[in-house]
């Protein structure tokens, strides 16, 4: 069955980095749009970034262009999300989806238009 499993979570210092993996089984994540959310304490869940399949767009939330990244290994059928130059209110608990019904992201980040979720990996981000 579809699997995400989310990794790399901890506690880290403000201005310091984490790499968050998101390993898929059951299917092949390469041919689909998947996306990281994220959502803190008594805040919306929200969408991070997303990768298309090839030349799909791969929009970021205002809130962290240019400090996270994206990437995909279709080897390991892994996307990770390089996070750096954190802040405090990057703490929240993050989320890989999958949308199995395309193979592009939208630029809205909507969750309603991912079925499949992990269980969420914490960041904490504090001095």
């Amino acid at each position: 069955q579809v699997q995400l499993v989310e990794s790399g979570g901890g506690l880290v210092q403000p201005g310091g980095s984490l790499r968050l993996s998101c390993a898929a089984s059951g299917f092949t994540l390469a041919y689909y749009a998947i996306a990281w959310f994220r959502q803190a304490p008594g805040k919306e869940r929200e969408g991070i970034s997303c990768i298309s399949s090839s030349d799909g767009p791969t929009p970021y939330a205002n809130s962290v262009k240019g400090r996270f990244t994206i990437s995909r290994d279709n080897a390991k059928n892994t996307v990770y999300l390089q996070m750096n130059m954190l802040k405090p209110e990057d703490t929240a608990v993050y989320y890989c989806a999958a949308d199995l019904t395309r193979n592009f992201c939208s630029w809205s980040l909507n969750k309603a238009d991912f079925g499949s979720w992990g269980q969420g990996t914490q960041v904490t981000v504090s001095s």
